[in-house]
């Protein structure tokens, strides 16, 4: 039976993807900051699947939190914050956070898990799109999704033969960041999108899923957007 680790499982399309994982047989193991929480959300998921606190921007402790973990086949790093921070108005802690998680949180779990996974094994990080489209307010996201597209490359070459790839979704319409947005805000994104509409959650992790399975498939940045970033 095959392993799963979501850092990220307990909402959005990290519990999405725990959900069809669990249903296609995997172990599923999801993270979140709250233990209570998360160990209820792994119940609701049902299947093989538990639950445990961690919080990536507490680089420091991941190594206990997931001493307990055996061999693992597929690890997802979904775990996301957005930030709204500019150069004009910096808030020094919270981009320290957002570096922290996604950067050096992301790492020290594979660095932590890195004599467990097995020849087969596979990762998938989340970046995001605004390392391509800065928007105002995006100084540091922008900052560590640029950063998750050169992490997956020197990864993919340091932990051979595993695989490591990142995905950027686009505007996710029905994801729990994006569904209760304007119609006004989404509306022009749309517009601008080749397909005539938003990417959905099931199209993203159905995307995971690819990078996940396909054997043949290493070391690249997938955006998943529709075409937004043609236009």
């Amino acid at each position: 039976m095959a392993s799963a680790l979501i850092v990220g499982g307990t909402s959005g399309i990290g519990l999405e993807l725990a959900k069809t994982l669990s249903k296609r047989g995997e172990e599923v193991i999801i993270t979140g900051r709250d233990k209570a929480r998360t160990e209820s959300v792994a119940a609701q998921i049902g299947g093989k699947t538990r639950g445990i606190a961690m919080d990536l921007a507490e680089p420091a402790k991941i190594e206990s939190q997931l001493a307990g973990l055996g061999k693992i086949d597929h690890l997802v790093l979904a775990a996301i914050e957005r930030d709204d921070n500019s150069v004009k108005k910096f808030d020094i802690v919270r981009a320290t956070r957002l570096v922290t998680l996604k950067l050096v949180g992301y790492t020290e779990v594979i660095h932590t898990l890195s004599q467990r996974f097995g020849p087969q094994a596979s990762i998938v990080l989340f970046g995001g799109l605004a390392k391509e489209r800065p928007y105002p307010g995006s100084t540091t996201v922008t900052t560590v999704n640029g950063g998750v597209t050169s992490m997956i490359r020197s990864l993919a070459i340091e932990l051979a033969p595993v695989r490591v790839n990142a995905l950027h979704p686009g505007i996710v319409g029905d994801s729990p960041a994006w569904n209760g947005k304007p119609p006004e805000v989404l509306e022009r994104v749309r517009v601008r999108t080749p397909l005539g509409r938003l990417v959905t959650m099931d199209e993203i992790v159905g995307s995971v899923l690819f990078l996940l399975d396909n054997h043949g498939v290493n070391g690249i940045n997938l955006n998943v957007d529709g075409g937004w970033l043609l236009t």
